[in-house]
């Protein structure tokens, strides 16, 4: 990440309508905060590096996708998917940024929505066709083929179109912080560690490919990312102060970086023939021509529509666990509202922002699914951990970075690129990722009295239960049929078969209804942290107001007191109010510490 010189405070201070002056004392305050614009060369620097952030992320869902859609062995259509995702991107990330909750969010695929489309494509009315499954018998062009990825793709587009009206009415009609009150630490921590857990044969199938290329992504991705991560390679910059000199890049943090050495290794090792050349021999998915001519026969220009694969479909049973990655989806976006906004110098965001952003999130998954793209839209968390090394929280930058998604996603020849990269170097990156989400779900046990036989018991109940269930019903597919009707079969072996859904109910329920103290299930501590975020920076909630003067017309009428998403002059609620009263209370009878760390 580039990290901004100190003489360059002097310009964010100086902007009009900056939101970070008043947290001058905060030594961890962001050099640019969210109104504040920095020159335009470092806009598009910073902006190229969210989106080599984002990267990793983003191109990992269409490559799992692909698997259970029967595209393993057509690469041109994997490249137009990945081409699709990218651009959708880029849009939603503008959209939230100007109309939602306004904060400098980049906004990407999830991998929320991508365990219940595993399991919607594993039943067997969408199980891929043996002949798919062999290169020499597919032939891309044929429309018996195109029509077995196509059905599936729309019956996909069309459940997570139906699944993201919820996401938009929960948002916009203020119901988001009603359900955070019955959703802990102890719901969010299983739902979202299996979202990891629940893909390790996913990444086991790609890392056992060819281990000695896996084992050597793996070992490079944590040298840049654990040891060398703090490691700045000088860049040349110029500034008013300091005129021309070098500044720090931290290289070793992007993912492109950590892939492509192996990357190129198996591309040496493949116009050398050093890789077998036979199919059936071990280390063949190494090679970097694998997926064929892909590069030379894509378009140099593309243009992702709404509607490209054909009219969408709906499946009952897609509904119910895409509803499901998309509630864990609202989870997480929340915690990554308050994150952001302390790491951009910005006020606590106010409830008519989050409920913006939520609704916001959910038009853009609603979005997604009519392009086509089989996933939906979430925060990416990986681009607001970057804001506290670049200390530039402007969401001018995020702005820039939606434009340079959308200009990378209608370049039919970069998603050909991304193809080509092989399946052991894809496996390592997975073993990774996936292991890091695990884990970061985990870590919102650190607000719960985890010496508590309650929650050990919650927490350990509702893991296990979530990787036994469904990997029984995989097994015993046929249990669970009634006999009598088919939707509400598939409907039952949708959700049991969703780990996440299958954790996350039982860790709601035990949760709620296990008799348990606000501490004890770290509730309370979680409410400090964001009181705590708030109190560091004391800025203006107008970061927070539509643009174009919508706030200024909104706030004539007197309707808008009674509309969730809109701004209003009384920001703070009774109910924050309450909040404080009640943590004033328990800092009188317990202590509680915790570090910030987003949800």
């Amino acid at each position: 990440m580039l990290q901004m010189d100190e003489p360059v405070k002097e310009k964010a201070s100086k902007t009009s309508g900056s939101s970070c002056v008043a947290a001058e004392n905060n030594r961890n305050k962001p050099t640019y905060c969210v109104t504040d614009v920095p020159p335009w060369y470092f806009c598009i620097f910073l902006a190229f590096q969210h989106y080599l952030t984002a990267f990793g992320g983003i191109i990992s869902i269409p490559l799992i996708l692909s698997e259970g859609l029967c595209l393993q062995h057509d690469s041109l259509t994997q490249s137009r998917l990945i081409n699709t995702i990218f651009f959708v991107s880029g849009l939603c990330t503008i959209l939230q940024v100007t109309f939602g909750v306004r904060l400098p969010i980049l906004q990407g695929g999830t991998f929320s929505l991508l365990t219940p489309a595993m399991a919607l494509l594993s039943m067997p009315e969408f199980k891929c066709p043996a002949w798919t499954q062999n290169s020499t018998l597919v032939n891309t062009s044929s429309p018996v083929f195109i029509e077995v990825w196509q059905t599936r793709i729309r019956t996909l587009q069309g459940s997570i179109m139906v699944a993201s009206v919820l996401q938009v009415l929960v948002g916009f009609s203020g119901l988001i912080g009603f359900l955070m009150r019955f959703i802990g630490p102890l719901t969010i921590a299983p739902t979202v560690s299996l979202i990891g857990l629940s893909l390790y044969d996913s990444a086991g199938e790609k890392v056992g490919s060819y281990w000695a290329i896996s084992a050597s992504t793996m070992a490079l991705i944590i040298l840049f990312s654990q040891y060398l991560r703090r490691v700045p390679i000088p860049v040349p910059a110029y500034s008013k102060t300091k005129k021309l000199h070098t500044s720090k890049f931290y290289l070793f943090q992007t993912v492109p970086v950590c892939i492509s050495i192996p990357w190129l290794i198996c591309y040496l090792l493949t116009i050398y023939d050093v890789l077998p050349s036979d199919s059936a021999q071990y280390g063949y998915l190494a090679r970097t021509d694998v997926k064929g001519d892909a590069l030379s026969e894509a378009s140099w220009f593309i243009f992702p529509y709404p509607g490209q694969w054909g009219m969408p479909t709906v499946s009952l049973a897609g509904v119910f666990g895409i509803l499901a990655g998309v509630i864990c989806s609202m989870i997480e976006s929340v915690g990554d509202y308050y994150t952001c906004a302390r790491l951009s110098g910005a006020p606590r965001p106010p409830k008519h922002a989050i409920n913006r952003g939520i609704g916001v999130e959910g038009i853009g998954s609603l979005l997604a699914g009519a392009f086509g793209t089989g996933n939906g839209t979430t925060s990416f968390s990986e681009n607001i951990a970057a804001l506290d090394i670049t200390k530039v929280g402007s969401r001018t930058v995020i702005l820039l970075t939606g434009l340079i998604m959308i200009l990378m996603g209608m370049l039919g020849k970069i998603g050909a690129i991304f193809t080509t990269i092989p399946t052991p170097v894809v496996g390592g990156m997975f073993l990774i990722m996936f292991g890091v989400i695990s884990a970061a779900g985990i870590s919102n046990l650190q607000y719960t009295d985890m010496n508590s036989s309650r929650n050990v018991f919650i927490f350990g109940f509702s893991v296990f239960s979530a990787l036994v269930v469904p990997n029984w019903i995989t097994k015993n597919p046929g249990y669970l049929e009634t006999g009598r009707v088919k939707e509400v079969d598939q409907v039952l072996t949708t959700l049991l078969t969703t780990h996440m859904f299958v954790g996350g109910l039982l860790g709601f329920f035990l949760d709620n209804t296990v008799p348990g103290t606000r501490l004890e299930r770290g509730l309370l501590a979680l409410e400090k942290l964001q009181l705590e975020d708030s109190g560091s920076n004391l800025g203006t909630e107008e970061v927070y107001n539509l643009p174009f003067g919508i706030t200024s017309y909104l706030r004539s009428q007197s309707w808008v007191r009674y509309i969730p998403f809109c701004p209003r002059e009384d920001h703070k609620s009774q109910s924050e109010d309450s909040i404080v009263s009640q943590n004033q209370k328990s800092e009188d009878n317990s202590p509680i510490v915790i570090s910030q760390v987003s949800l």
